[in-house]
C-alpha cells in the first residue's frame, strides 16, 4: 500500500488543467489549476478583448492607425487637462479653507476676549451688589431696637 497519490492531468482550450488524483484507494478527485496557455509558461494574462489581436502587424502609415493615434492623443490631452484642473481646484479649495479657518480663529479670539470682559463686569457688579445689600437678619434686628427706644 503506497500513500503517494497518482496524478493524471488534462488541459482544456482555456488553459485550465484538471488534475485527477487517486489517493488511498478512493475515487478520482478533480482539482482545477490554472496553467499558462503559452508553452513557455509565465507571462501576462491576455484580456479577452485582445486575444484575437495577437502580434498582428500594424501598418503605421495606414489611415486607420493614424486616426486611432489621433483619438488616443486627444484622449490623453483631455485626461491630463482634467487632472490638472482637478489639482488646481483642490489647491484653490485648500486656500479658501485656510482663509476661512484663520477668520474663524480670529473670531474665536475676539469672542473669548469679549466673554472674559463680560464675566469680569458681571462679577464686579455682583460683588458691588452684595456689599450694598445687607442680609435680612441684620436689618430686622437693627430696626426693632430703634423703634422701641423712642
Amino acid at each position: 500500500m503506497s500513500k503517494t497519490p497518482q496524478q493524471n492531468s488534462a488541459a482544456d482550450a482555456h488553459g485550465v488543467s484538471v488534475i485527477h488524483s487517486q489517493a488511498h484507494g478512493s475515487g478520482l478527485q478533480q482539482v482545477p489549476q490554472l496553467v499558462p496557455v503559452s508553452p513557455g509558461g509565465g507571462g501576462k494574462a491576455v484580456p479577452p478583448s485582445k486575444q484575437g489581436k495577437k502580434n498582428s502587424f500594424v501598418d503605421r502609415n495606414s489611415d486607420e492607425y493614424r486616426q486611432r493615434r489621433e483619438r488616443n492623443n486627444m484622449a490623453v490631452k483631455k485626461s491630463r487637462l482634467k487632472s490638472k484642473q482637478k489639482a488646481q481646484d483642490t489647491l484653490q479649495r485648500v486656500n479658501q479653507l485656510k482663509e476661512e479657518n484663520e477668520r474663524l480663529e480670529a473670531k474665536i479670539k475676539l469672542l473669548t476676549k469679549e466673554l472674559s470682559v463680560l464675566k469680569d463686569l458681571f462679577l464686579e457688579h455682583a460683588h458691588n451688589l452684595a456689599d450694598t445689600v445687607q442680609p435680612l437678619g441684620n436689618e430686622a434686628s437693627a430696626a426693632a431696637p430703634e423703634g422701641k427706644g423712642q
